[in-house]
């Protein structure tokens, strides 16, 4: 699989652990990734302010992904998706990871930070990352419904 033009990775407090365990491991699968908050934890702040600040960075490289983690990978989710251009699922095991990149083209992997072990987020964020969007011809109609959406 080809490497992002660029991949980005944000979290609010609730994901801010997870977030950082998975930094060193995109380092150690040779990855290099833009962090866009939260830089420190800080238990009152918002998940809006790092998804959104992730998935523009996203739906502004067609090329790029991003990584988004807050309590129950929800949140995170809801507000990506607002981005025009974004396709942001949420990653609860390695099955749905696998075809939410080759059926559905995500571009944002959104994790639950108080659910996922840091090594079952590993296992999801790798094969997420290493699996090709399919092409085909009924996975791209389906992708062509969805942005005729987007307004």
């Amino acid at each position: 699989m080809q490497k992002p033009s660029a991949l980005y990775i944000g979290s609010d407090h609730a994901g801010f652990k997870l977030k950082e365990e998975l930094k060193k491991y995109l380092e150690f699968l040779g990855y290099t990734y833009e962090d866009l908050g939260a830089k420190t934890f800080n238990e009152k702040d918002d998940y809006p302010e790092f998804a959104e600040a992730v998935a523009e960075k996203v739906a502004a490289d067609v090329h790029a992904k991003g990584i988004l983690i807050c309590g129950n990978g929800v949140g995170v989710c809801i507000v990506a998706n607002k981005i025009k251009g974004v396709r942001a699922g949420i990653g609860y095991n390695t099955g749905v990871a696998k075809t939410m990149r080759a059926d559905d083209d995500t571009n944002v992997l959104c994790l639950a930070g108080r659910v996922l072990s840091t090594e079952f987020a590993r296992a999801i964020a790798r094969i997420w990352l290493d699996t090709a969007f399919s092409g085909e011809e009924r996975h791209m109609r389906r992708l062509k419904q969805v942005a005729k959406l987007e307004k």
